[in-house]
């Protein structure tokens, strides 16, 4: 299955066909998803024998009613525009200088139907923040220090009457984390282990109760937003192909 096939795929689950039928007229979302892999293509550039380095950081311009209809979908299809992107990136064996932006920008000099991409490579900021899986559901960390336990009073309160009201605690500097039990009455349990204090590693397991707490480090990305030339303004897109 092709890259698109996955696209359109992924879109028929999130749309139905009744919605799908407004867009006759104008852009296409598979159409977009097709621009963005021709521009990663055509602005990959080798930079040393084992890296090539591809643009992250892409403006996808669109005459207001197509954006406007773009909009309509919600973030579905700014999930699947992302993870095409990256994937394909992966799949060619091209880096990014920096976290993956796509803007759909509302343009009054694109005709209905006709898109433009413009792209460049952007280094952003990535801060990584500590968070806690806990039934399906993501809590922050705080940092220094966060409690967890069936009690009001903590940070974290769990509907689990096999632990305490304060049942352990996790210790957050920004980069590393510790665990540590509150002298609770049944103890914690760190990746199958009972610990009373241990260092946290990413991805692991604490079990208190009956309640599983996945922790992990998560990437927080504050990229510059893209800043095009005129001499960018070099390809446009427009339906069934390139222009």
């Amino acid at each position: 299955m092709g890259l698109l096939d996955s696209f359109e795929k992924g879109l028929e689950r999130a749309v139905n066909s009744a919605f799908a039928k407004s867009f006759r007229s104008g852009i296409q979302p598979v159409e977009i998803a097709a621009a963005l892999r021709t521009e990663l293509d055509a602005k990959a550039a080798v930079v040393s024998r084992d890296r090539i380095l591809a643009p992250n950081a892409f403006e996808v311009h669109m005459s207001p009613a197509d954006a406007e209809r773009m909009r309509s979908i919600g973030s579905t299809l700014d999930d699947e525009l992302l993870g095409l992107v990256q994937k394909h990136a992966k799949n060619q064996g091209f880096s990014f200088a920096g976290p993956v932006t796509i803007a759909l920008a509302p343009d009054d000099q694109q005709a209905t139907g006709t898109l433009r991409v413009l792209s460049q490579t952007a280094a952003g900021t990535v801060a990584w923040r500590g968070v806690v899986d806990i039934e399906g559901k993501r809590h922050p960390l705080n940092k220094g220090r966060t409690v967890i336990g069936r009690g009001t009073d903590a940070d974290i309160t769990i509907a689990d009457a096999g632990t305490s009201r304060r049942h352990v605690e996790i210790l957050w500097d920004g980069e590393r984390a510790m665990v540590r039990d509150m002298n609770s009455t049944n103890g914690t349990q760190l990746d199958g282990r009972r610990i009373t204090e241990a260092p946290l590693p990413p991805d692991s397991i604490i079990t208190i109760g009956r309640t599983d707490i996945t922790f992990r480090v998560v990437a927080q990305a504050t990229p510059p937003r893209p800043t095009m030339t005129a001499s960018d303004a070099t390809r446009a897109y427009g339906i069934g192909g390139t222009s």
